[in-house]
């Protein structure tokens, strides 16, 4: 007989989440919205008023917050971080790693700087964001990981041969681990959002001629809001999507598929 489903499939009561890069945007979409489905959240990134800020918005929702200021990119600072949950909450259910960076440099203009600027935090950080939380899951026999891929895991896009190439590797890594760990109880996602209005982007809303051509490749006729990302990212953290492992989902509008 299969199964009977959750009454409450959305529900993320007694659940610990982690956000890096949470102190604006979908970060910050993100984490309020896991609040507001009942998880305790801790949310990293390097700007401390940010994330206090965003720390009170969860507390207003009746949930544990802690803020974790840290430069995500130092490999012994971000051990800091899942230590400082383990401190705080005891377990990790959830981890979102959204934490990224990008520039608009032509290839032949890339420095080695440059390159380990973005591949550090993009990629580098992420993965090993991964093994710590990973291993802190396999000890409870369940997790969610949410990674944050891009339009660029699919599409090429110019001059961000950087991003793109690191976030094709955000891509291929959460195929690669949803499959080492799916016996584990770990689904392992990534969401790839379209052209969204953050802070970060707002440069390329702002310029006429871009605007209109991020526009008309939308079908939906929108752009994106951070909160359209974070919807997606409580299905998956949720047990509404328990048996959805190894997928890189679009949320764009309509994008990929024109």
């Amino acid at each position: 007989m299969a199964d009977a489903p959750s009454a409450a499939p959305f529900d993320l009561s007694g659940r610990a989440a982690l956000v890096s890069g949470g102190g604006r945007g979908i970060g910050r979409a993100m984490a309020l919205a896991l609040a507001g489905a009942g998880a305790d959240v801790a949310v990293a990134a390097r700007s401390a008023d940010q994330l206090d800020a965003v720390c009170a918005d969860i507390q207003a929702c009746g949930r544990r917050a802690l803020a974790l200021p840290a430069d995500l990119a130092d490999l012994e600072a971000l051990a800091g971080v899942f230590e400082q949950v383990d401190a705080e909450f005891g377990r990790l259910d959830i981890l979102c790693n959204n934490a990224g960076a990008a520039i608009r440099t032509p290839l032949l203009d890339v420095t080695p700087a440059e390159w380990d600027r973005v591949a550090n935090l993009n990629l580098r950080s992420l993965y090993f964001a991964c093994q710590h939380g990973i291993r802190r899951m396999v000890g409870q026999g369940y997790g969610r990981v949410i990674n944050t891929a891009s339009l660029t895991s699919f599409l090429g896009f110019s001059p961000v041969s950087v991003y793109g190439a690191t976030k094709g590797g955000v891509a291929q890594l959460t195929k690669a681990l949803a499959v080492e760990f799916a016996a584990a109880g770990i689904t392992v996602n990534a969401i790839a959002p379209g052209y969204v209005y953050t802070e970060l982007t707002r440069p390329r809303f702002e310029d006429p001629e871009t605007r209109a051509w991020i526009m008309s490749r939308i079908p939906q006729g929108r752009r994106g809001v951070p909160d359209d990302i974070a919807g997606t990212a409580v299905f998956l953290a949720s047990d509404a999507a328990a048996y959805i492992t190894g997928h890189v989902l679009p949320v764009d509008g309509g994008w990929l598929a024109a």
